[in-house]
């Protein structure tokens, strides 16, 4: 098991854009992919991206087993690693929801995100992957996607005032209370 160390909001790296990834199913890859699964459930991740961890490759891993301790009301996401992800917009449909980010830690912020849509990339292995998703899934995937070309949650605020420390957005009642 290895946990990276998951870079923060400043540091230059996580503004720049993530090269594709050439070749598939290589041990780099394999262990870049099973670095960034050690590193996101260690961290009670929803998803996690590799340039959050220094790397510049498009690659990207969300979801898990169950619910995420860090958003207990929003269904669970399949774990998925991707390669290389599309992503196309399904409908004009968009909503509000409040992020959180590791590289931005105990912040939340209102983001303004697609209600629906289709990615399609490759699995570490080489197989082509397509799902049309809706929901907390189709933000999750924004959100790591997002990451792959320099951008964070709080370059996409709603507004300034939907941005805030954790525990000062629950007790305003902003956000629903984390258990602990």
């Amino acid at each position: 098991m290895t946990v990276r160390a998951v870079l923060r909001l400043g540091d230059f790296r996580l503004r720049e854009m993530a090269q594709p990834v050439k070749d598939l199913g290589t041990p780099q890859l394999l262990e870049l992919c099973s670095d960034l699964k050690d590193t996101m459930e260690a961290l009670s991740g929803a998803g996690l991206a590799a340039p959050q961890i220094g790397v510049s490759s498009r690659v990207v891993i969300f979801g898990g087993g169950g619910p995420n301790p860090r958003y207990p009301d929003a269904l669970p996401v399949p774990l998925t690693l991707l390669i290389n992800p599309e992503l196309t917009p399904i409908g004009e449909g968009r909503s509000l929801g409040w992020e959180g980010c590791l590289s931005v830690p105990g912040l939340r912020g209102q983001v303004e995100r697609c209600n629906r849509l289709r990615y399609c990339g490759w699995t570490p292995e080489g197989e082509w992957l397509e799902r049309s998703v809706e929901g907390f899934h189709a933000r999750v995937v924004q959100h790591e996607c997002d990451h792959l070309d320099g951008v964070l949650f709080p370059d996409r605020l709603h507004t300034p005032q939907a941005f805030g420390f954790i525990p000062e957005l629950e007790q305003s009642g902003m956000i629903p209370m984390v258990p602990s």
